[in-house]
């Protein structure tokens, strides 16, 4: 499944989650202005024409703040739960007929892309995070997460990819200059994933068919990348660096979505195996006869003169007479 996060972080979240039926994709909340987007986009070789629908997990501003203006530029549906529109009302870009409301734990189909819901415990009206599933694989999305719960390790089930919170490290979190208040907030039971936390759930779930794991949503002041990478590295028995993480400013690599390319010209057209017909493709590891001994001598290329060597005056045969 083709899936790429725009950024991650208290300042902005969005992820792109590909659609099996066509080119076209799903955005995952957005927390970035309109022109943002567009940018962030471009470095994937996306269009906003692309774009079919957005879900939202909750209203927090960095996730639900350039939702509506993105819909209304873009003239796609907003899919959210009933108390994430109600919380999403504050802004001044809301959109009431741009809304379809979902519920937890009721699956849908939008364009051949399943999509289940399930609640999770957040500081927001109604959240939700997200599980995507075609033919081939299945994404899970855990963000924006305070504690597990078995409801939560069961939604996971079967997974193949997998984008995980790892927010904060409790050490740095606890030495950090935030107010008390707002640490309890976020080390709480509806706050956000600490690394090993996050590394548990890891550890609860079924990896049989597990192959990505990307960490996300990481604080700048409270954790660092190595720390995260290192937690979920010793469940999955890899090495760290090997553990792709979502930042803020640049999001994280594609997965499974190749880079568009545009059609082949000169003479990479001319012998790119793809451009001949099947009956003319030479073999992997194998030489074609060469043709030149078969052909007459007057026929034969001449050979080339060493560099440097001057040409010599052509001497005429003497004519033979009778």
């Amino acid at each position: 499944m083709r899936f790429a996060s725009l950024g991650s972080g208290s300042e902005g979240n969005a992820l792109v989650v590909g659609l099996p039926q066509d080119d076209g994709f799903l955005l995952i909340d957005c927390g970035f202005a309109l022109k943002e987007v567009v940018r962030r986009l471009a470095r994937l070789q996306l269009e906003l024409s692309g774009l079919r629908a957005i879900l939202v997990t909750h209203e927090h501003s960095d996730h639900v703040g350039g939702v509506f203006r993105l819909a209304a530029a873009a003239a796609v549906p907003v899919y959210l739960t009933y108390g994430t529109r109600e919380g999403s009302r504050r802004l001044p870009t809301f959109d009431e007929q741009a809304c379809r409301l979902i519920s937890p734990d009721q699956p849908l189909e939008i364009r051949g892309l399943g999509v289940s819901p399930f609640p999770v415990p957040h500081d927001a009206r109604e959240p939700v995070q997200y599980v995507f599933e075609d033919r081939h694989s299945r994404l899970g999305l855990l963000t924006d997460i305070g504690r597990s719960t078995p409801h939560v390790i069961g939604a996971l089930a079967g997974l193949t990819a997998l984008v995980l919170e790892a927010n904060h490290d409790r050490s740095l979190l606890a030495e950090g200059n935030y107010p008390p208040s707002l640490k309890r907030r976020i080390g709480g039971d509806y706050g956000h994933l600490e690394n090993q936390a996050a590394a548990a759930i890891l550890e609860a779930l079924d990896r049989t068919r597990l192959h990505t794991v990307v960490a996300a949503h990481l604080s700048r002041q409270n954790n660092r990348a190595e720390l995260a990478r290192l937690a979920l590295a010793a469940v999955l028995r890899c090495a760290p660096e090997s553990v792709p993480v979502a930042d803020q400013d640049f999001g994280s690599a594609p997965a499974g979505w190749p880079p568009k390319r545009g059609p082949p010209t000169g003479r990479a057209c001319r012998r790119s195996p793809g451009r001949w017909p099947p009956w003319l493709r030479r073999p992997r590891g194998r030489r074609l006869p060469s043709l030149l001994p078969q052909l007459p001598g007057w026929l034969q290329p001449r050979p080339k003169r060493p560099p440097g060597s001057s040409r010599r005056p052509c001497r005429r045969t003497p004519s033979i007479s009778r």
